[in-house]
């Protein structure tokens, strides 16, 4: 004898009872707890594949979506939830007669809560020589069918796609006789469909990548890893999102060990301070203070480096932050301690540094446990009004042997050796960028001027009386006119590291032979806006 499909019944939105649930989940984390609460309220669970045989194992009642839509799971399981008889019970508003009619004629049984999460794009497409095939598989069709059905009829529908949103969800329906209030409806459907929105952009941005490295339409999906206290000042709210699908990112596999929350201008000088010491294979330590390092240094360990490129501008390393590629040990965090900074980032810590370093409540003191690259494919982009500009990622610099020296005396060893250091840290600066180094550390830095002579000026200003003989000097792009290049001359520079390419380079290469000095040219720019 056919089973009897009981008559729809009218509900106004929000006043639907929940008696049957469907589950199928990748993401089996808690499901087997989640499906019980729902049976221990007399809510009927339908089920499919490995949700269905995971929970029969746990031994919770369980009915097919085969069973359900009289229709079996064909095609190695690509199609199992595509049916009318499940898309009807889920969109169905009760509220509507002209619905419940058709449900009625049509034997439609609904579906009052739907509890889904996705295969694996993500995971799948990311992985070491996984082949197109096995990528394409992982592409859901009928789970993000059914959360975005639920999502847009929430008013009589319940979609979770979120393991976390379990427990919340079972006390509600506990609480209020398998019911669950309009707010927390229309709350767990934005939640859905966000969640669907960044699964298509991972599959559209698989795609997108594979042909044209900018194309026609740009998608992204971001997710909050934390609330800041306020963004670059008191009076803006703020928060830190991370690109899905991004291999790393700029609080990746870090352990905060103390000290207060991370600000806004915090993570933009960790940033910084994080492009800049991966510069270096050999210790080195940068300070970085409004997005620009003030101080950098090279160093024959991290307590060196650390008090080398202190020393290049104290007055401004006040309150900065303070990153290092090697360990930390209580001597450095004993030299850490004689001034003010922010942060203090390095990938290990000595258990008597933290504990010093920790003397400074406020002292924010991170671990970089991060060992992955960043991907050389990783564009950089730029917020305008109602836009984005999106570049290449200004990662590689120029080696040696594509360099020109344009005098006609040529840079000693030690010379090149300063230029090289100074160029690494130039492109690193904010342009008009002016770089002074000596003994591989800066000892002046003129950044963001208008006009690049007043960078150098600013960058000898900086500098201590008497530290620039024999300096060596990296400008980020060419010299317009000789006074640049004049203005070190006089102060000590005895060479110069710059790309080149001004219709007056003639006049420039002339004022450095008059001086004496060595000059070369990178013929690439190093601009950062």
């Amino acid at each position: 004898m056919a089973e009897v499909v009981p008559k729809p019944h009218f509900a106004r939105p929000g006043e639907v009872q929940v008696g049957r649930a469907l589950l199928s989940v990748s993401d089996k984390r808690g499901i087997v707890e989640f499906a019980r609460g729902l049976a221990d309220l007399g809510i009927e669970i339908l089920s499919t594949g490995g949700t269905a045989r995971e929970l029969e194992a746990a031994g919770i009642p369980v009915r097919g979506v085969a069973d359900f839509t009289g229709f079996p799971e064909i095609m190695d399981g690509r199609v199992k939830t595509l049916h009318p008889k499940l898309y009807a019970g889920l969109l169905c508003r009760r509220d509507e007669p002209l619905h419940l009619q058709a449900a009625e004629e049509q034997g439609i049984e609904f579906v009052d809560l739907v509890c889904v999460n996705l295969y694996p794009f993500e995971r799948a497409a990311g992985r070491r020589g996984v082949t197109e095939a096995e990528v394409l598989e992982n592409i859901d069709v009928g789970g993000p069918t059914m959360i975005r059905a639920a999502a847009k009829n929430y008013e009589f529908a319940v979609v979770v796609v979120r393991p976390e949103s379990y427990d919340a969800v079972l006390e509600e329906l506990r609480e209020g006789d398998r019911q669950l209030s309009l707010n927390t409806r229309e709350s767990l459907a934005g939640e859905a469909f966000a969640y669907t929105a960044r699964y298509d952009t991972a599959i559209a941005r698989w795609f997108a990548e594979r042909r044209e490295e900018f194309p026609q339409l740009l998608v992204r999906a971001f997710e909050k890893v934390l609330d800041l206290p306020y963004g670059e000042n008191p009076h803006q709210r703020a928060a830190y999102y991370s690109q899905v699908g991004a291999r790393m990112h700029v609080l990746s596999m870090i352990k905060q060990h103390g000290g207060k929350e991370l600000t806004f201008n915090n993570l933009l000088d960790l940033n910084a301070g994080r492009l800049v010491v991966r510069e270096f294979k050999v210790p080195a330590c940068a300070i970085i203070k409004h997005n620009n390092p003030c101080g950098c240094a090279m160093g024959e360990g991290a307590l060196d480096a650390y008090r080398r490129a202190f020393a290049g501008d104290p007055m401004s390393a006040f309150g900065g932050v303070i990153c290092l590629n090697r360990p930390v040990d209580r001597a450095v965090a004993e030299a850490i301690l004689e001034q003010f900074a922010e942060v203090v980032f390095a990938p290990a810590y000595d258990e008597e540094a933290v504990e010093l370093l920790a003397t400074k409540p406020n002292l924010r003191i991170l671990e970089d446990n991060e060992r992955r690259a960043m991907s050389v494919a990783e564009q950089d982009t730029k917020r305008v009004i109602g836009g984005l500009l999106v570049q290449d990622r200004d990662l590689d610099l120029e080696d040696r042997s594509e360099m020109q020296v344009v005098t006609e005396r040529r840079p000693t060893t030690h010379e090149w050796e300063e230029m090289l250091f100074a160029w690494k840290v130039c492109k690193h600066v904010r342009s008009n960028a002016i770089v002074l180094s000596k003994d591989l550390a800066t000892v002046g830095v003129g950044a963001g001027q208008m006009s690049r002579v007043d960078s150098v000026r600013l960058a000898v200003e900086k500098a201590r009386e008497g530290t620039l003989a024999g300096a060596a000097l990296a400008s980020d792009a060419f010299f317009p006119f000789p006074d640049g290049p004049q203005v070190a001359i006089d102060a000590g520079v005895t060479a110069i590291i710059q790309p080149g390419g001004s219709v007056r380079d003639p006049d420039v290469v002339e004022e450095a032979d008059r001086a004496g000095i060595a000059m070369v040219f990178t013929r690439r720019r190093h601009f950062r806006h």
